[in-house]
C-alpha cells in the first residue's frame, strides 16, 4: 500500500508541507509506504485546452507532469495540501487538477485535502479539492485546516499537527476497506455518456 502526499506550494519545508508530513507519518505508523512529492522547483504548465488529450489520453505539453501522473497513478490514497493564494489552491495545484482531465486510473483511491490559511480562503482550497477527488471518483477521507502565515508557524496549530497525523491514519484504514465503484460507472457520468451514446466532448455534445 502506498500514500502520496503532493504539496502544493511552491516553497519547501513551509507550512503545507510540515503539516503533509505529519500526515504521511501517520499513514507510515499505520503500515502504509509513503512518499512527498513538492511543485516546488517543477516545471508544471497550465492546460491550454485543446483538448487532444480527450483522443489520445495523453497531454501534449512537455513539461514534469507525465511524472507526477505516473506517481498518482501508482498510489492508493492521494493527500493534497495547498496554501490558499488569493481563496484558491496555488498555481501549481491548479495545473495539476486542470491537466488531469483525461487521466483515468484514478477511481477508487483515497484522497484527502490539506489547506493553510492566514485567515481566509481554507475552506475554498478544501472545497476545490474534493471536487476534484470526487470528479475522479475518489473515495474521501476528512480534510484538515491549518491556520498560519509565517513559515514554520504552523507548527503552533496544535489542532492541525494532531489533525494531520490522524488524517494520515485514516486515509490507510479507508484503503484497507477496499471500497471500489461498481463496474461500469468507475467515470464520471459525463465521461460515462460520452462513451457510451458516442457523443462528442463538446459543451453541448
Amino acid at each position: 500500500m502506498k500514500v502520496l502526499g503532493i504539496c502544493g506550494s511552491p516553497r519547501k519545508r513551509g507550512n503545507t508541507e510540515i503539516l503533509i508530513k505529519e500526515a504521511l507519518a501517520g499513514a507510515k505508523e499505520m503500515g502504509a509506504e509513503v512518499e512527498l512529492l513538492r511543485v516546488a522547483g517543477k516545471d508544471l504548465k497550465p492546460c491550454d485546452g485543446c483538448w487532444g488529450c480527450s483522443n489520445t489520453g495523453k497531454c501534449h505539453i512537455k513539461d514534469d507532469m507525465p511524472g507526477i501522473y505516473d506517481k498518482m497513478l501508482a498510489a492508493d490514497g492521494i493527500i493534497m495540501g495547498s496554501p490558499s493564494y488569493f481563496m484558491k489552491p496555488t498555481a501549481q495545484i491548479m495545473a495539476i487538477l486542470d491537466r488531469s482531465v483525461s487521466l483515468s486510473g484514478l477511481h477508487n483511491k483515497v484522497g484527502a485535502p490539506i489547506a493553510v490559511c492566514s485567515r481566509q480562503g481554507g475552506w475554498d482550497v478544501i472545497s476545490t479539492l474534493y471536487l476534484w477527488f470526487v470528479s475522479k471518483h475518489m473515495f474521501c477521507a476528512d480534510s484538515v485546516l491549518g491556520l498560519a502565515m509565517d513559515k514554520g508557524n504552523i507548527r503552533n496549530d496544535e489542532r492541525a499537527m494532531k489533525g494531520a497525523w490522524e488524517l494520515g491514519k485514516e486515509v490507510v484504514a479507508l484503503i484497507n476497506k477496499k471500497f471500489r465503484w461498481p463496474k461500469g460507472y468507475e467515470t464520471s457520468i459525463f465521461a460515462q455518456v460520452v462513451d457510451k451514446y458516442g457523443l462528442k466532448w463538446t459543451p453541448y455534445g
